[in-house]
C-alpha cells in the first residue's frame, strides 16, 4: 500500500510540518469527507493580510496528513489572495503526485485552507460593521 505513495508524501506523513492546534488562531477552517472519515482543521494567524503562521490537525490516512502538511508549507508567508489560488492540483504536484484514489485528500487540504480564509474574512467584515 505505501509503495503507491511518492517519497515526498511519505516524508510529509512521517514528519509533518506545522502540525498541531493553534490556541490563538485568527481563523479556523474545517473540512471532512464522510465517505472516508478524513477530517482536517487548518488554523491561521494573519498579520497585515499575510499568513504569518499556519497549523493543522488531521485525522485521516497518510495522504490526508501529507496534503495537510504540504498546504501549510505552500500557504505560509502568502497573502490571503495568493493562498486562495492554491489548488488541489498544486498540492498533489508538490507532493510528487497522489494515487487517483487519494486525490480527494488534497481536495480536503485546499478546501480547509479556503474555509479558514473565508471564516477570517467573514469575521473581519462582521467586526468592521
Amino acid at each position: 500500500m505505501m509503495a503507491m505513495y511518492s517519497e515526498k508524501v511519505m516524508e510529509h506523513f512521517k514528519h509533518p510540518h506545522n502540525m498541531g492546534e493553534m490556541e490563538d488562531a485568527d481563523a479556523v477552517g474545517k473540512k471532512g469527507n464522510p465517505a472516508c472519515g478524513d477530517v482536517m482543521y487548518v488554523y491561521l494567524k494573519i498579520k497585515d493580510n499575510v499568513i504569518v503562521d499556519i497549523r493543522f490537525q488531521t485525522m485521516g490516512c497518510a495522504a490526508a496528513i501529507a496534503t495537510s502538511s504540504m498546504i501549510t508549507d505552500l500557504a505560509k508567508g502568502k497573502t490571503l489572495d495568493e493562498a486562495l489560488k492554491i489548488t488541489k492540483s498544486d498540492v498533489a504536484a508538490e507532493l510528487g503526485g497522489l494515487p487517483p484514489l487519494k486525490m480527494h485528500c488534497s481536495n480536503l487540504a485546499a478546501d480547509a485552507l479556503l474555509d479558514a480564509i473565508k471564516n477570517y474574512r467573514e469575521k473581519k467584515k462582521a467586526g468592521a460593521a
